[in-house]
């Protein structure tokens, strides 16, 4: 799997809310000023050759749709990040994360409990 620019990602969000949109309506959910419409075309033509977005053809126009889901996406890029920044090691990504952000206690909390769920189920 591929990752994707700033840009590129900006549409896919847009595409993965949509599911499948004409070029129009992917313009239509940014925020003002609103790209050019060549622009959001160029981009997406970029998705489509990258095998990341299909489209179905409507005489002249085209509906785009994603070839992958959010979630898969998510998770290639975490497992990548993981892999490539922190060893594969969740303690590192824990210890990153509370260094580097101020964390709300409840946040927190969430978090233990999730890992305690988490860890019963392994041991399941």
């Amino acid at each position: 799997m591929v990752t994707l620019t700033k840009a590129e990602d900006r549409i896919m969000q847009i595409l993965w809310d949509l599911e499948r949109g004409f070029i129009k309506d992917i313009q239509e959910h940014f925020p003002e000023p609103k790209p050019p419409y060549n622009t959001i075309s160029t981009i997406v033509r970029v998705l489509v050759k990258k095998e990341i977005v299909s489209y179905k053809s409507y005489g002249g126009s085209y509906q785009y749709f994603p070839l992958i889901s959010r979630e898969d996406y998510r998770s290639e890029q975490m497992g990548r990040l993981m892999n490539n920044y922190f060893g594969n090691s969740l303690k590192e990504v824990v210890n990153f994360l509370s260094e580097k952000r101020d964390l709300d206690v409840d946040e927190l909390d969430e978090a233990l409990k999730m890992l305690e769920d988490l860890k019963k189920q392994k041991n399941s």
